[in-house]
């Protein structure tokens, strides 16, 4: 068991001083006494003392001791969590005490069972040590469900409390007693960190409760026996939807630590999650070895989660901005090969409205959040007059009403290029990240994948040579796919793609110049839109330079 000398003896102290604090609380709430209160008082600032210690002996031994690995600089982070709610614990049980002091008869107090709830505290409480010591993950879980437990309680008494105040009597010692109940419960959530500071100890990774038992469940949905601490479980990233991913396998000796093969967990909002499942169960009856497989699948309440087949292979903005060219070429060809299969074998012969100004008008709120001059205002220099970006969305989205693509393929739905996987042994590409796939313009795939490679804040001219190679290859291929078609509106609507995902992609950009620069281009080519519908002289061409940098 991995320790730290003089660390972990301080955590024991602060730990058992909190136990006596609650167990003094409890006392006090039973027979109140200026004695008893004085106590509690003074202990509280011995306490916050022991945590600034604690505190300072942590980054002291992060930031000294260079011999630390992943799981001593997990522990020690733990810990330091640990102490903090601990700290807040003692500190909720002075301001119990003290909202005593406002009842003018205590035992109106006892009408209401705070016993169970500062018993469950005290339980949970004693687990603490044990389970660090052990790292016993079945103790880390039972320390995390008090707080469940808790609310239950406090919305029991919380019901009578509010039934009693109704009827009009000692109403202001019943809002004090409502307030104790509330620190009460507050405890609580200091336990649930507590208890989730303790599975990050003991797993290395942060992982809510919510969202481990979502992992736990999934994973015996699709068929694993073992126990859960037999799981590795490694945080990948998290979508800027919210959702939680995260790479699961069977933990197995290997030379230098565990060798994880296995599955992705995704953990998120049902709509989210189950769009994703309705998306690879689709992908895969189209195109087998695509998109992931899945494993398991489990929906809770508002929540959803995920296991699914883990693809090999890096993703293609690695490929390219790290590999030879001809490696990045090569990754192209395949990727444009998967592609016309795909899109030879979805075609659909209908034509269908797009969408692409009304996708700029539904992330209008997000975009003028981090950035609030995005919108322009209108304006005029002599007889010319410069339309404000209300009135180019306006009159744009009047224009492509008129203009339907002439058929649909099935698309990706966010196709950029950290959502593309490239299996060099195999010779294969992988789609990830499918969420918002269906069948549309293949259009907006083409103009995901143009911006998402413009956008790479990359300005080395070398780095910048090459997004601009991966840009014009990538373009010529959907123009010549486009004439093959007899597409005669495909400039047209790469315009309105091209600015839809120009628009959008400044939100994720906190570079204010360069998120300028991508809005510019948007309202050009808005500007560029109007100007040929109202001079229609030659057919529309989309000017490939608005692509380079």
């Amino acid at each position: 068991m991995l320790t730290f000398e003089g660390l972990e003896e301080n955590l024991k102290f602060i730990t058992l001083e909190v136990e006596n604090q609650t167990l003094s609380t409890i006392h006090f709430m039973e027979q109140p006494s200026r004695k008893l209160y004085e106590s509690i008082i003074a202990k509280d600032d011995y306490i916050d003392n022991l945590k600034t210690v604690i505190e300072n002996k942590c980054f002291s031994i992060i930031h000294t001791n260079s011999s630390l690995g992943k799981k001593g600089i997990n522990r020690i982070r733990s810990i330091q969590t640990i102490c903090v709610n601990l700290e807040r614990i003692a500190d909720f049980c002075v301001n119990i005490v003290r909202q005593m002091s406002y009842l003018e008869d205590y035992r109106i107090l006892k009408r209401y069972e705070y016993d169970p709830m500062m018993a469950e505290i005290r339980q949970a409480l004693a687990r603490v040590l044990p389970v660090l010591s052990k790292g016993d993950l079945t103790g880390a879980l039972a320390v995390c469900k008090a707080e469940y437990v808790l609310d239950q309680m406090y919305k029991t008494n919380f019901d009578r409390i509010m039934a009693d105040i109704q009827q009009g009597s000692r109403i202001t010692e019943l809002i004090t007693i409502l307030f104790i109940f509330r620190y009460i419960e507050r405890i609580g959530d200091s336990l649930l960190n507590i208890g989730e500071a303790l599975i990050f100890s003991i797993i290395g990774e942060k992982i809510k409760i919510e969202q481990f038992q979502a992992l736990q469940t999934t994973l015996a949905k699709s068929g694993f026996q073992d126990a859960i601490g037999e799981i590795d479980f490694q945080s990948i990233w998290g979508s800027r939807s919210g959702c939680r991913i995260s790479r699961v396998g069977q933990k197995e000796e290997a030379e230098g630590g565990y060798d994880v093969r296995g599955s992705i967990f995704k953990e998120g909002g049902i709509k989210k999650i189950a769009a994703e499942k309705a998306s690879l169960e689709e992908w895969n009856r189209i195109y087998p070895g695509l998109a992931a497989r899945i494993y398991g699948y489990n929906e809770d309440g508002e929540n959803a989660s995920l296991l699914v087949e883990y693809l090999p292979g890096c993703s293609l903005d690695e490929v390219i901005l790290t590999s030879d060219i001809s490696f990045v070429d090569n990754a192209l060809f395949i990727l444009q090969q998967t592609l016309l299969e795909v899109w030879d074998a979805t075609i659909k012969a209908e034509p269908e409205a797009t969408n692409y100004i009304e996708q700029i008008r539904n992330r209008e709120e997000a975009i003028l959040r981090v950035h609030p001059d995005a919108f322009r205002a209108g304006s005029k220099i002599g007889d010319k007059v410069i339309s404000c970006t209300q009135g180019l969305l306006a009159r744009c989205g009047e224009i492509e009403r008129d203009f339907l693509a002439p058929f649909t393929v099935m698309i990706h739905g966010d196709c950029n290029v950290n959502n593309i996987l490239y299996d060099h042994p195999d010779q294969r590409i992988h789609f990830i990240d499918l969420h918002r796939s269906r069948h549309f313009d293949y259009v907006q795939d083409v103009s995901v994948f143009l911006v998402s490679n413009f956008r790479m804040p990359m300005f080395d001219p070398l780095l910048r040579e090459r997004l601009n190679h991966v840009i014009l290859t990538f373009h010529q291929f959907a123009a010549e796919f486009a004439a093959r078609q007899n597409d005669a509106t495909f400039d047209l609507r790469l315009a309105f793609a091209l600015a839809r995902s120009f628009f959008t992609s400044a939100r994720f950009e906190l570079n204010s110049e360069f998120a300028r620069e991508m809005v510019l281009r948007a309202h050009f080519l808005m500007e560029k839109i109007i100007d040929q519908h109202e001079n229609p002289e030659e057919a529309f061409v989309c000017p490939k330079d608005v692509l380079f940098l």
